[in-house]
């Protein structure tokens, strides 16, 4: 028994050693395996990245541990790695998925990079994480819902990256967060009440959004939160009472909404620690709430741009930590015994004041010396747009600090103070529309920091100032409607910085207008009306290279119009008139594609006004005043009846007859005469090249309603059958505006291409009707099945009845969208840009071959490299293209451009394959097209998004061809919202999307 006893004890103790050495060698084993998993999936998210050549590179050698790798550490008991950072590392690339098998990461900070794609969503399984830092990045997608598994997480910071959709309301579940910052995105939808449900939150940044509806009250939950940024959305309603109880605030943002409402006067009672307060831009009424100038410590006042009336409390003289106090633009007055001085003494108490406007209200009152006993750190002062009167105080010479200055738009009268000559860093000087008087001081010339000054409509009088030669980084100069005399300083014309304005207009300057006037090669804008200029215009205004209004009236200017006038190329805006310029009208201006607006009214101008470019709209030529001027018949046939004159004294008779018989033809001619387009003749070649208005009427049967085919934003197109070949007739609407730019800007786009999809222009005529008015068209081949709008609506039916494209028609269409695109960008000798992309341009011929026309945005580009200016048909300063097809960009006023047209096109591949409209009703308020679909595709329900006839071809197969169909859609919607990327930047190249279409009709044909 006892030995029995003994044997079982030492087979214990043999089993409890063995068990032991197994789990002393698993663990040692474990905790290898484990960093050596930490080591690949760094080298695995390492091998997506790249870094920018600007930047300081870093390398992680393979060979050593992963805890002495750039930006990771490791924990000292387990040697896991628990943190990354590798901010402002100029990484590139996307975040790789192999991140998740960092199980202990604890912090992620990868800011201030230049990193690409989605988040992945394999992040949310790193249940350790604490901190999330992806801001400052291009990152984009939806938010992954998922994120409410990272329980830790206490801080998640997504600042500055265009990611869409809505705010989950599953981040409500984040019960640990303390900052969170989605600020500068593109989320869309309300604010989710479920985020006050994070007791511990101490951020709420969701500025710089679309966010929606109105602020949660739910918010006022959060009692221990601090800063709350909801600034730059679409938010509406009023503020709830709950968020003026949250005691913890230190700064609250709602600048740039829609919201509206009055103040508790209290508010600086119940927020007692606020140090932040903007509220501009929105319509908020009522008073400016007493209690907030209780607020000892508070830095930052800011209720600009709303309906506020009433008085400003007083109080101001108990903020000794002031920085900004900005309540311009309401209906502010004065009350009781306050005025303008006691206002600025209270704030010169404010010794740490760098921003201060009260512009734009209905202050009145002398300007008082105390304004120079404002802060010294005072760097911007705006009090335009009020009633104040009398002289500008020597005082303001003392605010060194300035950099701008504004008091236009006031009644201020005597002299420009001397002691402004000491302002030495200010860059903006505004003092327009009082009723200054005397010279300009010689002193402003030492304000050589100005990049913009503005002393227009007050009665200034003198010479303009030598020492204007020293404004070295002005960019605009308005000295307008003043008394001015003089010659313009050759100085002034010897500032190469001056890119923006310089307008003299309505003073009385003198002289010849200078040579020199070429060295403004960078200005925009010259207006030199109204003066007493005398002379010819210097031929080498030529160099002004960049002009786009030239305005010269109502001068004493004589002379021809100087031919190098129309190599100004840019020119929108031209005004010679009241002068007495003589000679004939340089043929080249109408050459001038961009220019809008001719006046040559009032001069002494004789013989032929040209026929093309403007001259073609009358509406923007102003010619009256120059009777010798005539249109090319009337100038023809004076000439003529000169010499038949001549001939008439010899032989009465004779004369008769032949002033007869050429009256008969001329009216024959008249009534017949067809000129065409001399660009046509280098269009096509085809057999009927010089078609006339009488032709182009007969074959479509008196442009018959029964032959319209369709009306876009140019014009109406007519069936017509010329030499026995269905053709389509474009026929131009004089009305539409732009039409003629629209007209030449198709000819001079598809003058020099081929392409098999692009849809051929046969020829084009310029002529007139039987009424004798402009008759412009365009003769196109004929495409039988209709545009690509019309079967994507099901409006055109399949020959078997059906309603639908097929998959493989679909993908097809695709590509011969993308292949002329693609020739279009990158294998023309000169590059073109469609900019009106849309399913309606988009036609099919009988065989469904897709071709892409309507050129009438289009724009040519030209490189700078070859000596020519960058040139467009159309105008820069319109917005190119449709609605819902149209890149962000261009609303900002970004010049067309080929990544332009890759958003169209995504948006047209996306519309192909989801069978909805970017204008579908379904797409309110911020929702859209692009957004929807990406959402579709985050949340792997693609087929949820796709045009149901699609979807209901796709439903009778199965297994691998199903499977292949699949993957051939997710690559097709994938390209689609690479090109619809809201940075312009982040798009395709069209040689990037054709190589993908054509991979994955490759796959789709295998498949099946």
């Amino acid at each position: 028994m006892v030995l029995s006893v003994h044997h079982l004890l030492l087979h214990t103790i043999g089993t409890l050693l063995l068990i032991f050495s197994i789990s002393t060698f698993s663990i040692v084993g474990s905790a290898s395996f484990s960093l050596n998993t930490d080591r690949q999936a760094l080298i695995s998210f390492r091998s997506q990245i790249s870094q920018s050549p600007q930047t300081l590179s870093f390398s992680w050698d393979p060979n050593i541990s992963p805890c002495n790798w750039t930006g990771v550490s490791c924990n000292t008991r387990n040697r896991r790695v628990t943190s990354i950072n590798l901010s402002g590392h100029g990484l590139t690339g996307s975040i790789s998925p192999s991140i998740s098998n960092l199980s202990f990461l604890t912090s992620l900070q990868l800011q201030n990079n230049q990193l690409r794609g989605r988040i992945p969503i394999e992040i949310t399984s790193l249940f350790r994480l604490k901190v999330l830092n992806l801001s400052s990045n291009n990152l984009e997608g939806t938010l992954p819902s998922s994120l409410s598994k990272l329980v830790n997480l206490q801080i998640l910071d997504l600042t500055s990256n265009t990611i869409t959709g809505p705010v989950p309301n599953q981040l409500g579940d984040l019960k640990n967060l303390n900052v969170l910052n989605l600020g500068k995105n593109l989320f869309y939808g309300p604010i989710p009440p479920s985020l006050s449900n994070i007791s511990s939150l101490t951020v709420l940044s969701l500025g710089t959004n679309s966010l929606s509806g109105p602020i949660p009250y739910e918010l006022g939950r959060l009692q221990r939160l601090k800063v709350l940024d909801l600034t730059i959305n679409n938010l509406t309603g009023t503020i709830p009472p709950s968020i003026y109880n949250i005691s913890s605030l230190v700064s609250l943002v709602l600048a740039s909404n829609n919201l509206w409402g009055q103040f508790p006067s209290n508010i600086g009672d119940t927020l007692p620690n606020l140090l932040g307060f903007n509220i501009c831009f929105n319509k908020f009424t009522g008073k400016i709430p007493a209690s907030l100038h209780n607020l000892t410590n508070i830095k930052v006042i800011r209720a600009a741009h709303n309906l506020l009336e009433g008085t400003i409390p007083p109080g101001l003289g108990n903020l000794p930590f002031l920085e900004m106090y900005n309540i311009g633009f309401n209906k502010i007055v004065w009350g009781g015994d306050q005025n303008l001085d006691n206002f600025i003494k209270a704030l010169s108490s404010s010794s740490q004041l760098n921003f201060l406007a009260f512009d734009g209200n209905l202050l009145e009152g002398v300007l008082p010396e105390s304004i120079g006993t404002l802060s010294k750190n005072l760097s911007k002062l705006f009090m335009g747009g009020n009633r104040f009167t009398g002289k500008i105080p020597e005082s303001i010479g003392n605010l060194t600090g300035l950099t701008l200055l504004n008091m236009s738009d006031n009644s201020l009268t005597g002299e420009i103070p001397q002691e402004i000559r000491n302002l030495k860093g200010l860059q903006v000087l505004e003092l327009a529309r009082n009723k200054l008087v005397g010279r300009i001081p010689d002193s402003l010339g030492d304000l050589g920091a100005l990049n913009e000054i503005n002393l227009s409509q007050n009665i200034l009088e003198g010479l303009i100032p030598p020492s204007f030669e020293n404004f070295k980084n002005v960019l605009s100069m308005d000295l307008s409607n003043n008394r001015l005399n003089g010659r313009i300083p050759n100085g002034v014309l010897n500032l190469p910085s001056l890119s923006a304005v310089l307008n003299l207009s309505n003073n009385l300057f003198s002289g010849p207008i200078p040579q020199d006037v070429s060295r403004l090669e960078s200005l925009v804008s010259l207006d030199l009306s109204d003066n007493k200029f005398f002379g010819n215009i210097p031929s080498s205004i030529k160099d002004c290279q960049s002009l786009e209004k030239l305005n010269m009236a109502r001068n004493h200017l004589f002379g021809p119009i100087p031919d190098e006038l129309a190599e100004v190329k840019g020119l929108e805006f031209l005004d010679l008139s009241s002068n007495r310029f003589s000679g004939f009208i340089p043929l080249k201006f109408q050459d001038l594609q961009a220019l809008k607006f001719l006046n040559l009214s009032f001069n002494n101008l004789e013989g032929r006004i040209p026929n093309g470019g403007i001259f073609k709209n009358s509406s923007k030529v102003y010619m009256e005043g120059n009777p010798k001027l005539c249109i090319h018949a009337s100038c023809r046939k004076t000439r003529m009846q000169g010499k038949l004159l001549k001939v008439s004294i010899s032989t009465c008779v004779v004369g008769v007859i032949v002033i007869c018989v050429i009256t008969f033809l001329i009216l024959k001619r008249k009534g017949r005469k067809s000129i065409t387009s001399a660009s046509s003749s280098s269009l096509v070649k085809e057999p009927f090249m010089n078609v006339s208005y009488d032709e182009l009427r007969r074959v479509t049967e008196n442009f018959n309603p029964g032959n319209l085919l369709g009306i876009g934003s140019f014009g109406s197109v007519f069936k017509g059958i010329i030499g026995g070949v269905d053709v389509a007739v474009k026929v131009i609407d004089l009305k539409a505006q732009g039409y003629y730019k629209g007209f030449i800007a198709e000819c001079e786009a598809l003058r020099n291409v081929r392409h098999r999809n692009l849809v051929k222009l046969i020829t084009s005529c310029s002529s007139i009707d039987f009424k004798n008015t402009e008759f412009l068209a365009l003769v196109y081949e004929f495409l039988s099945n209709g545009s690509l709008e019309e079967w994507i609506k099901g409006r055109k039916l399949n020959s078997d009845g059906s309603v639908g494209l097929s998959l493989e028609e679909r993908v097809n269409v695709a590509i011969d969208i993308a292949s002329p695109l693609d020739y279009l960008h990158n294998d023309c000798e000169v590059p073109v840009i469609h900019c009106d992309l849309k399913p309606s341009n988009i036609l099919l011929s009988e065989e469904m071959v897709a071709k892409v026309g309507d050129f009438g945005l289009a724009r040519v580009l030209f490189d700078a490299s070859d000596g020519r200016c960058h040139a467009s048909i159309s105008s820069t300063h319109v917005l190119k293209g449709s609605i819902g097809y149209i890149p962000p960009e261009y609303g900002l006023g970004e010049k067309p451009s080929q990544a332009g047209d890759v958003y169209s096109f995504g948006v047209v591949l996306l519309e192909l394959f989801s069978g909805k409209s970017p204008m579908d009703e379904s797409f309110e308020g911020d929702h859209s097209l692009v957004k929807w679909i990406t959402y579709g595709f985050q949340n792997n329900a693609i087929m949820e998004v796709i045009d149901p006839n699609l979807k209901g071809l796709m439903d009778n197969i199965g297994g691998a061809q199903l499977h292949t169909k699949i993957d051939c859609l997710t690559k097709i919607v994938e390209v689609g919202l690479a090109c619809t990327a809201y940075a312009a930047g982040d798009r395709m190249n069209m040689r990037d999307v054709l190589r993908i279409l054509k991979a994955a009709k490759e796959t789709l044909v295998k498949g099946n």
